[in-house]
Protein backbone atom coordinates (compact mmCIF):
# COMPACT_ATOMS: atom_id res chain seq x y z
CA UNK A 1 0.00 0.00 0.00
CA UNK A 2 1.51 3.28 -1.22
CA UNK A 3 1.87 5.74 1.82
CA UNK A 4 -0.55 7.26 3.34
CA UNK A 5 -1.28 10.59 5.38
CA UNK A 6 -2.42 10.49 9.04
CA UNK A 7 -5.52 12.54 7.40
CA UNK A 8 -6.15 9.70 4.58
CA UNK A 9 -6.10 7.08 6.97
CA UNK A 10 -8.71 8.21 9.61
CA UNK A 11 -10.86 9.14 6.28
CA UNK A 12 -10.24 5.74 4.64
CA UNK A 13 -11.03 3.77 8.21
CA UNK A 14 -13.90 6.20 9.03
CA UNK A 15 -15.91 5.03 5.47
CA UNK A 16 -14.90 1.58 5.97
CA UNK A 17 -16.69 1.40 9.81
CA UNK A 18 -19.80 3.21 8.27
CA UNK A 19 -20.19 0.41 5.65
CA UNK A 20 -19.56 -2.17 7.68
CA UNK A 21 -21.84 -1.15 9.80
CA UNK A 22 -24.69 0.22 7.60
CA UNK A 23 -24.20 -3.54 5.57
CA UNK A 24 -25.59 -5.00 8.81
CA UNK A 25 -28.39 -2.50 9.32
CA UNK A 26 -26.92 -0.55 11.64
CA UNK A 27 -27.93 3.56 10.94
CA UNK A 28 -24.69 5.57 11.08
CA UNK A 29 -24.95 9.14 11.44
CA UNK A 30 -22.06 11.91 11.24
CA UNK A 31 -21.61 14.89 13.16
CA UNK A 32 -22.00 18.08 11.02
CA UNK A 33 -18.47 19.68 12.60
CA UNK A 34 -15.44 18.22 12.28
CA UNK A 35 -12.44 17.20 15.16
CA UNK A 36 -14.68 16.47 17.60
CA UNK A 37 -13.82 13.80 20.22
CA UNK A 38 -15.80 11.06 18.17
CA UNK A 39 -16.41 10.39 14.06
CA UNK A 40 -19.85 8.45 13.93
CA UNK A 41 -22.87 7.51 15.95
CA UNK A 42 -24.08 3.87 15.71
CA UNK A 43 -28.43 3.80 16.27
CA UNK A 44 -28.34 0.44 18.19
CA UNK A 45 -31.98 0.12 19.54
CA UNK A 46 -33.05 2.68 21.24
CA UNK A 47 -29.42 4.13 21.84
CA UNK A 48 -27.03 6.34 19.87
CA UNK A 49 -23.29 5.50 20.75
CA UNK A 50 -20.35 7.56 20.08
CA UNK A 51 -17.79 5.88 18.16
CA UNK A 52 -14.28 7.15 17.16
CA UNK A 53 -12.49 6.07 14.53
CA UNK A 54 -9.00 4.25 14.71
CA UNK A 55 -6.55 3.15 11.62
CA UNK A 56 -5.14 -0.18 12.62
CA UNK A 57 -1.76 -0.93 11.42
CA UNK A 58 -0.62 -4.73 11.07
CA UNK A 59 2.82 -5.11 12.27
CA UNK A 60 5.80 -6.75 10.21
CA UNK A 61 5.32 -10.40 11.96
CA UNK A 62 1.38 -10.27 10.53
CA UNK A 63 0.58 -11.20 13.96
CA UNK A 64 -0.69 -7.86 15.80
CA UNK A 65 -2.60 -5.07 14.85
CA UNK A 66 -1.13 -1.85 16.32
CA UNK A 67 -3.76 1.13 17.26
CA UNK A 68 -2.95 4.36 18.65
CA UNK A 69 -5.10 5.83 20.92
CA UNK A 70 -4.16 9.29 21.82
CA UNK A 71 -5.63 12.24 20.25
CA UNK A 72 -3.57 15.58 18.91
CA UNK A 73 -4.73 18.77 19.04
CA UNK A 74 -2.26 21.98 17.96
CA UNK A 75 -2.41 24.84 20.35
CA UNK A 76 -1.15 27.91 20.68
CA UNK A 77 1.74 25.86 22.73
CA UNK A 78 1.86 23.06 20.52
CA UNK A 79 0.70 19.11 19.77
CA UNK A 80 -1.46 18.26 22.98
CA UNK A 81 -2.48 14.31 23.29
CA UNK A 82 -4.93 13.18 25.15
CA UNK A 83 -6.79 9.72 25.61
CA UNK A 84 -10.27 9.31 25.31
CA UNK A 85 -12.65 8.75 28.22
CA UNK A 86 -15.87 7.59 28.69
CA UNK A 87 -17.65 11.05 29.10
CA UNK A 88 -16.52 11.29 25.26
CA UNK A 89 -17.22 8.44 23.24
CA UNK A 90 -18.74 4.73 24.04
CA UNK A 91 -16.58 2.75 21.28
CA UNK A 92 -13.65 2.88 19.01
CA UNK A 93 -13.95 1.11 16.13
CA UNK A 94 -10.77 -0.11 14.21
CA UNK A 95 -10.15 -0.85 10.51
CA UNK A 96 -7.10 -2.89 9.78
CA UNK A 97 -6.84 -2.05 5.88
CA UNK A 98 -4.25 -5.12 5.40
CA UNK A 99 -6.44 -7.76 6.43
CA UNK A 100 -9.96 -5.44 5.71
CA UNK A 101 -11.31 -5.86 8.64
CA UNK A 102 -12.77 -3.86 11.44
CA UNK A 103 -12.85 -4.17 14.90
CA UNK A 104 -15.16 -2.47 17.74
CA UNK A 105 -13.63 -2.04 21.61
CA UNK A 106 -15.63 -0.63 24.52
CA UNK A 107 -14.71 2.46 26.15
CA UNK A 108 -14.20 0.68 29.46
CA UNK A 109 -11.29 -1.31 27.52
CA UNK A 110 -9.88 1.45 25.75
CA UNK A 111 -10.41 4.92 27.99
CA UNK A 112 -7.39 6.50 29.28
CA UNK A 113 -4.99 4.48 27.10
CA UNK A 114 -2.50 5.54 24.49
CA UNK A 115 -2.24 2.62 22.53
CA UNK A 116 -3.44 -0.92 22.37
CA UNK A 117 -2.20 -4.43 20.21
CA UNK A 118 -4.86 -7.04 18.92
CA UNK A 119 -3.37 -9.83 18.14
CA UNK A 120 -4.57 -11.24 14.90
CA UNK A 121 -1.96 -14.98 15.90
CA UNK A 122 -1.20 -16.97 19.10
CA UNK A 123 1.82 -15.63 20.75
CA UNK A 124 4.59 -17.83 20.20
CA UNK A 125 5.82 -18.89 23.77
CA UNK A 126 2.10 -19.51 24.54
CA UNK A 127 1.05 -16.84 26.71
CA UNK A 128 -2.65 -16.42 27.44
CA UNK A 129 -3.07 -13.96 29.93
CA UNK A 130 -2.63 -10.03 29.52
CA UNK A 131 -3.17 -10.28 25.87
CA UNK A 132 -6.23 -8.93 23.58
CA UNK A 133 -6.99 -11.27 20.47
CA UNK A 134 -8.81 -9.41 17.90
CA UNK A 135 -11.17 -12.07 17.10
CA UNK A 136 -12.80 -11.13 20.64
CA UNK A 137 -13.60 -8.02 19.13
CA UNK A 138 -14.51 -9.26 15.28
CA UNK A 139 -17.24 -5.95 14.13
CA UNK A 140 -20.36 -8.37 13.23
CA UNK A 141 -20.28 -10.30 16.70
CA UNK A 142 -19.55 -7.15 18.83
CA UNK A 143 -22.51 -5.48 17.15
CA UNK A 144 -24.79 -8.70 17.58
CA UNK A 145 -23.96 -8.39 21.49
CA UNK A 146 -24.72 -4.60 21.40
CA UNK A 147 -27.77 -5.26 20.07
CA UNK A 148 -28.51 -8.33 22.53
CA UNK A 149 -27.73 -6.02 25.03
CA UNK A 150 -30.01 -3.62 24.02
CA UNK A 151 -32.77 -5.59 23.30
CA UNK A 152 -32.37 -6.93 26.96
CA UNK A 153 -31.15 -10.38 26.98
CA UNK A 154 -28.25 -9.09 28.62
CA UNK A 155 -27.29 -6.05 30.63
CA UNK A 156 -26.56 -2.86 28.65
CA UNK A 157 -22.67 -1.99 30.36
CA UNK A 158 -19.65 -1.96 28.30
CA UNK A 159 -17.35 -5.41 28.61
CA UNK A 160 -14.44 -6.38 27.04
CA UNK A 161 -14.65 -8.81 25.52
CA UNK A 162 -17.80 -7.91 23.87
CA UNK A 163 -18.19 -12.10 23.88
CA UNK A 164 -17.70 -12.49 27.40
CA UNK A 165 -20.47 -13.74 30.31
CA UNK A 166 -22.75 -10.98 30.70
CA UNK A 167 -22.82 -10.04 34.50
CA UNK A 168 -27.15 -9.52 34.47
CA UNK A 169 -27.93 -12.90 32.81
CA UNK A 170 -30.28 -15.61 34.70
CA UNK A 171 -27.69 -17.04 37.53
CA UNK A 172 -24.21 -15.39 36.47
CA UNK A 173 -24.33 -13.24 39.47
CA UNK A 174 -24.08 -13.99 43.03
CA UNK A 175 -24.48 -10.22 43.75
CA UNK A 176 -25.66 -7.26 42.00
CA UNK A 177 -22.45 -5.37 41.96
CA UNK A 178 -20.42 -8.46 41.09
CA UNK A 179 -19.68 -9.10 36.91
CA UNK A 180 -19.10 -12.68 36.69
CA UNK A 181 -16.94 -14.10 34.12
CA UNK A 182 -15.89 -17.73 33.08
CA UNK A 183 -12.90 -19.01 34.51
CA UNK A 184 -11.46 -19.11 30.61
CA UNK A 185 -12.29 -15.84 29.25
CA UNK A 186 -10.64 -14.71 33.06
CA UNK A 187 -7.28 -16.13 32.25
CA UNK A 188 -7.59 -15.12 28.67
CA UNK A 189 -8.21 -11.77 29.51
CA UNK A 190 -6.84 -11.65 33.08
CA UNK A 191 -5.04 -8.10 32.53
CA UNK A 192 -8.14 -6.57 31.67
CA UNK A 193 -10.32 -7.72 34.98
CA UNK A 194 -7.24 -7.14 36.71
CA UNK A 195 -7.79 -3.23 35.44
CA UNK A 196 -11.99 -3.25 36.13
CA UNK A 197 -11.48 -5.00 39.65
CA UNK A 198 -8.41 -2.11 39.96
CA UNK A 199 -11.28 0.66 39.31
CA UNK A 200 -13.73 -0.60 41.87
CA UNK A 201 -15.58 -3.29 40.50
CA UNK A 202 -16.07 -7.27 42.03
CA UNK A 203 -15.21 -9.96 39.46
CA UNK A 204 -16.29 -13.32 40.56
CA UNK A 205 -14.86 -16.23 38.16
CA UNK A 206 -17.13 -19.34 37.85
CA UNK A 207 -15.90 -22.29 36.98
CA UNK A 208 -18.49 -25.18 34.98
CA UNK A 209 -21.59 -22.61 36.09
CA UNK A 210 -20.63 -22.08 39.69
CA UNK A 211 -18.91 -19.21 41.44
CA UNK A 212 -15.06 -20.51 42.07
CA UNK A 213 -13.42 -17.25 43.31
CA UNK A 214 -13.80 -13.47 43.62
CA UNK A 215 -11.50 -11.00 42.82
CA UNK A 216 -11.72 -7.66 44.70
CA UNK A 217 -10.06 -4.12 44.95
CA UNK A 218 -7.40 -4.09 47.81
CA UNK A 219 -9.68 -1.45 49.52
CA UNK A 220 -12.47 -4.15 50.11
CA UNK A 221 -10.07 -6.64 51.72
CA UNK A 222 -11.28 -7.46 55.11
Amino acid sequence: MCSLSTNEKGGIAETAIAAAATKLGVPVLRPIVEHGRYDLAFEIGERLLRVQCKWGQLDDTGAVVRVALNSNRLTPAGYVQRAYTADEIDLVAVYCAQLDRCYLLPIELVAGRRAIHLRVTPPLNGQRACIQLASSFEFDGAVAQLEERDAGSVEARGSSPLSSIPSSAPGNRSSAAAIQVGSHQFRNHFGYYLERAAAGDEVEIARHGRPYARLVPCAQRG
